[in-house]
């Protein structure tokens, strides 16, 4: 059986392939143009213990597999989060490059520039991961005991920003998962106090997107930082 989106991102199914390509377990491509996408249809089933440590590890290796840049992308073309639209320039250095091509652009839209343009963004180098995007808990599906990731907006970035994305809204179970995942990749010192620096970007997105309450989530996350 196949699963059909309608409204693909333009760059879904070449990110599909490129965390496929890092070992990332994702739907099959059945067929894809540019208004439609077809995929595997991923049976729901259970979460266990065994998966939830496997999806540790599957993140880690999939971030292992790296980029040749932050912000490059897994083909030529335009980049989304969700439906928020934003420029993806490369860059080498992930502490200026998240400031000015992640959080500014976001900032200006939702009236904080003034706020975010002073947030410290000073994390340990690293090489660029290969990122899912867009790692929400919706965007993981449980089906034979395992985690599959979905709707990715794929891009060279910090490993770490996946992590604190995923446990932005609530993950079940997040501990096994970062302890499978630190086990297989460890995170570097101070990583836990940098979970709110990382989640500043789905908020800003969010607030792009939505305005509302996640606005004040984002003017919230900026004053703690």
């Amino acid at each position: 059986m196949s699963f059909v989106k309608t409204d693909p991102t333009p760059l879904e199914a070449a990110g599909l392939r490129w965390l496929a390509e890092a070992g990332a377990r994702v739907p099959e491509i059945v067929s894809v143009t540019p208004d439609r996408l077809v995929l595997q249809r991923i049976e729901p089933g259970r979460l266990d213990a065994a998966g939830e440590e496997d999806l540790g590890r599957m993140l880690a290796t999939m971030h292992s597999a790296g980029a040749a840049r932050f912000g490059t992308l897994p083909a030529a073309g335009r980049f989304f989060v969700g439906m928020c639209e934003l420029e993806s320039p490369e860059g080498d250095d992930w502490n200026s490059y998240y400031l000015e091509h992640r959080l500014m652009p976001l900032a200006v839209r939702v009236g904080l520039e003034r706020e975010v343009a002073n947030v410290r963004v000073d994390a340990p180098v690293e090489p660029p991961a290969r990122l899912h995007g867009d790692l929400w808990t919706g965007n993981v599906l449980w089906s034979g005991g395992r985690g599959w990731v979905i709707d990715p907006a794929a891009h060279g970035g910090h490993r770490e920003t996946d992590l604190a994305m995923l446990a932005l809204f609530g993950a079940p179970q997040l501990e096994t998962v970062l302890a499978a995942y630190a086990e297989a990749a460890p995170l570097a010192d101070g990583w836990r106090d940098r979970v709110g620096l990382h989640q500043l970007f789905p908020l800003l997105v969010h607030a792009a997107l939505f305005g509302g309450g996640y606005a004040r989530s984002a003017c919230e996350r900026v004053s703690s930082l």
